[in-house]
């Protein structure tokens, strides 16, 4: 079979009229180039599928890109990308940029001007403009837990959230507990729903009603728990047990069940997801959910160095096992409550 043949520079210059010397300042993310010769020479790049061809010289950092930079998910995750990305003789440099689901939009061009070795993403996703962008420069990037569903051959490392909350649940549900809630992330983003649908999950499997008063979404934040808890301890028939979609909102629900004299967990159990230093802190102690946050970073940082051989690996979707961890905040429901 006939190999397709590269398109070259000199070719997209004909077809755009443009000189080479402006695609080349195109391609370099150079700012001294109007907006709407930019948009031409980009779209042939696009159209014509060209791909630049990979230096021989590795660039020196990896550019690791987040919406905020605090809690100890994030460090975890960057210590994780720094210590493997260290490895091979690369630095990291961090980007504060846009929200959870992308980057802000000036940050795509300023990213191609600075041209790291490659780019690794939490939560947020790339459109597949810029996408297209990324790929004509030779510059991979990878997805770690993502906020929306990536789009097919999207590198992406996440953790097994709907088996962990399966696994949190069937944990309660082990201990006796029968009316239990789940306080989770936003709603339009994969990894809150992938933790609800494994508490249903669970729920629906050992024959219990899946109760939508006792299904709360928030964020992954001490003040949702804290808000969510208190609703729920306040109603007529308050849970007898609580998963919380992170630590830290597990955190505050046991903020919220002090305050009302509620005690963990002889009158209320509490489950949390992530498995933090936190978590060990907390009193009582956290059952919890671990998710391999180091490994997923390390596992994101080896995936994104394998995408600049001349060989891409075969698997570029990665999703690594959670596992429960249980200290002193479950025990059984308290006498008295019916269950069941």
């Amino acid at each position: 079979m006939a190999r397709a043949q590269r398109v070259t520079l000199k070719e997209i210059a004909a077809r755009t009229g443009v000189s080479m010397t402006t695609i080349s300042k195109v391609l370099n993310g150079a700012a001294d180039v109007a907006s709407s010769t930019r948009e031409l020479v980009e779209e042939q790049l696009r159209a014509s599928g060209y791909r630049r061809r990979k230096s021989r010289q590795r660039r020196e950092y990896v550019e690791v890109v987040l919406h905020e930079l605090e809690g100890e998910w994030a460090l975890a995750i960057i210590e994780g990308v720094r210590e493997t990305a260290a490895q091979t003789g690369l630095a990291i440099s961090l980007s504060v940029s846009g929200d959870r689901y992308a980057p802000a939009d000036d940050w795509l061009d300023s990213v191609v001007r600075r041209s790291p070795t490659g780019i690794i993403l939490l939560f947020a996703g790339i459109t597949a403009e810029g996408r297209a962008k990324l790929k004509a420069r030779g510059i991979p990037f990878v997805l770690i837990d993502p906020a929306g569903d990536p789009a097919p051959g999207v590198p992406s490392v996440g953790s097994a959230n709907w088996a962990g909350g399966l696994e949190a649940t069937r944990h309660l549900i082990d201990l006796g507990h029968r009316r239990i809630a789940a306080i989770t992330g936003p709603a339009d983003v994969m990894c809150s729903l992938a933790r609800l649908d494994g508490y249903r999950s669970a729920l629906m499997a050992a024959g219990l009603p899946v109760d939508a008063e006792l299904t709360r979404f928030g964020d992954f934040d001490r003040e949702s728990g804290e808000r969510h808890a208190h609703a729920l301890l306040s109603l007529a028939d308050p849970p007898t047990a609580i998963f919380a979609g992170s630590d830290v909102q597990a955190l505050g629900v046991l903020h919220a069940a002090a305050a009302r004299g509620v005690t963990v967990p002889r009158e209320l159990s509490v489950v949390g997801f992530d498995d933090l230093a936190v978590a060990e802190l907390a009193s009582p102690r956290l059952t919890t959910i671990h998710q391999p946050l180091r490994e997923m970073a390390e596992q994101a940082t080896r995936l994104l160095l394998s995408l600049l051989e001349d060989s891409p690996p075969e698997v570029t979707r990665v999703e690594l096992a959670t596992s429960l961890v249980v200290r002193d905040s479950t025990a059984a429901p308290p006498v008295g409550r019916p269950e069941g």
